[in-house]
């Protein structure tokens, strides 16, 4: 093999030492039970070790041999590492969702609609709530940002002929004391959690109390496949009832997650960058003709914007309703 490739295969090789070196060091200090002072000393252990047993040891092979053996020990510690529904869980999370199907009528229980006074302080309500099948006509997404134009936060919602909106929320499941961290996502700090609640909860904290900025969007998802794309969510939300999750800031995050369900329902569904930067996802459904291609995507992005409108409801009036006034309409279904 040429001089040149031989040292670009160790350079290579050296990279991904030293990513799997740094990500079981992180894996050490975020996920050990032990104390700080202790995890920290064992991450840093660790890193040492390895980087001792590449440096020191000869032959290479040895060496190579040596460190994925400490790697998977450390492998096969963390993946033993079982998530749990019994914690301490904050109040927002406290209640896991179930839901039975009877025909037509679809029952769901613990249906968050919390009044919120400020988005820590607020009167708890758990709902039952009824859904009727035949009525469903359409799905919705909420975009919603925080800060960086890149990342945002993603709900789905259907749409009822009577009226009623049914959110799901994608999260993490914290708890008491705990914050949410991207960092720490990318290991098992969190248990996967579905919020379902009525739009004025999950939506309004956002517009109202944290002031995020807030896309509405129709989708051209036709009843049938917004029917099936539910039927996949309650499957997961009744497993995690029964048997809980890791959340991933990668894999099982609030847009992986909506698209893992969709492949599952329909067929199709296309790989691209922007699932994984969710800030762009819009574009992506707008070059597909998912939303409302009637105007530009910028004049589709002003017009979705739901803050003013949010802010504007009067308690106990009809939040549903006032943020989808003036939308650009959802696009007539394809035809299956």
């Amino acid at each position: 093999m040429p001089k040149p490739l031989r040292l670009f295969g160790r350079l290579i090789l050296w990279i991904v030492l030293l990513a799997a070196t740094a990500w079981g060091s992180a894996a050490l200090w975020f996920d050990s039970p032990a104390s700080r002072p202790l995890a920290g000393a064992l991450a840093a252990g660790f890193a040492l070790a390895a980087l001792a047993l590449l440096i020191l040891l000869r032959p290479k092979r040895r060496a190579y041999a040596a460190f994925v053996a400490l790697f998977a020990a450390l492998l096969v510690w963390w993946l033993s590492l079982s998530p749990s529904n019994d914690r301490d869980w904050q109040r927002d999370v406290a209640q896991l969702p179930t839901a039975e199907i009877e025909g037509e009528t679809l029952t769901i229980r613990n249906v968050r609609n919390f009044d919120y006074r400020s988005e820590t302080d607020y009167t708890e309500h758990w709902e039952t709530r009824r859904y009727d099948l035949s009525k469903l006509r359409g799905l919705d997404l909420y975009v919603i940002y925080w800060g960086s134009p890149s990342i945002a936060h993603t709900i789905m919602s259907w749409d009822f002929d009577d009226g009623q909106h049914l959110a799901v929320s994608i999260e993490t499941r914290k708890e008491q004391g705990e914050n949410y961290s991207a960092v720490r996502g990318f290991f098992r700090q969190y248990e996967l959690y579905y919020v379902i609640a009525d739009e004025r909860d999950v939506v309004g904290l956002r517009t109202n109390h944290r002031k995020e900025d807030v896309y509405l969007y129709p989708l051209r998802t036709p009843p049938v496949r917004a029917r099936a794309l539910l039927l996949d969510y309650l499957k997961a939300i009744n497993r995690l009832a029964e048997r809980p999750k890791w959340y991933n800031a990668l894999r099982y995050n609030c847009t992986t997650t909506i698209r893992m369900h969709a492949s599952d329902a329909v067929r199709g569904i296309p790989l691209d960058w922007r699932w994984l930067a969710n800030g762009y996802l819009d574009e992506l459904l707008y070059e597909k003709g998912i939303v409302n291609r009637d105007v530009s995507f910028t004049e589709l992005k002003k017009h979705s914007y739901i803050n003013p409108k949010a802010q504007a409801v009067a308690p106990g009036g009809d939040f549903s309703g006032a943020i989808r006034e003036g939308l650009p309409p959802r696009p007539p279904p394809p035809v299956l």
